[in-house]
């Protein structure tokens, strides 16, 4: 599980000052929603380059706190470098023209999130599809799926940390993922 404390503190210390005391500020007080805009605006005025797994770990706490559609455009448009060198090459998947794949035996479509590109493992969001044709606000769950046939791993609404968890054990667990190439 992660230290969410911990984690917010990191990434404030990638910022500037008072930017990065601002950004520890809105927690102290209980100010998630502020801190998490704070963060993003420094990060894009200073032009702080951040890792692909950083840039991960901030979409998932701007989903976790409900900024998804509010911050989410700002976030892609950060400064990213390649994965941190000790972790899976996560990758955030999420863009404008991404399409829903339905959900087999639900009512739910997968968003897909996350991947990594050292197994294709990927992590997906699953929306309920609201009469109006758009997607929940919330996801309704989380799901880690293989590169090979076999079950998801389904996560609760509010389990995008374990999800995330559960992506990486199966990066370090699984073997490097090559695409079958048919000739």
């Amino acid at each position: 599980m992660i230290d969410e404390v911990t984690l917010w503190y990191r990434l404030a210390d990638l910022l500037p000052e008072p930017e990065a005391t601002l950004v520890r500020d809105c927690w102290d007080i209980g100010e998630q929603e502020a801190g998490l805009d704070a963060l993003v605006s420094g990060l894009q005025a200073g032009r702080v380059v951040i890792s692909e797994t950083t840039l991960v770990e901030i979409a998932v706490l701007v989903r976790d706190w409900g900024m998804g559609d509010a911050l989410m455009p700002r976030l892609l448009c950060c400064a990213v470098v390649g994965s941190d060198e000790d972790d899976p090459p996560l990758r955030l998947i999420e863009h404008p023209d991404a399409r829903p794949l339905p959900s087999p035996g639900t009512s739910h479509v997968l968003v897909p999130w996350i991947g990594c590109a050292r197994c294709g493992g990927v992590l997906a969001r699953a929306h309920t599809v609201e009469p109006w044709g758009g997607l929940s606000f919330l996801p309704v769950h989380y799901a880690v799926m293989g590169p090979r046939p076999a079950p998801p791993r389904v996560f609760g609404a509010h389990d995008a940390w374990s999800a995330l968890a559960a992506l990486r054990a199966q990066c370090v667990t699984a073997p490097a993922y090559a695409p079958s190439v048919v000739p």
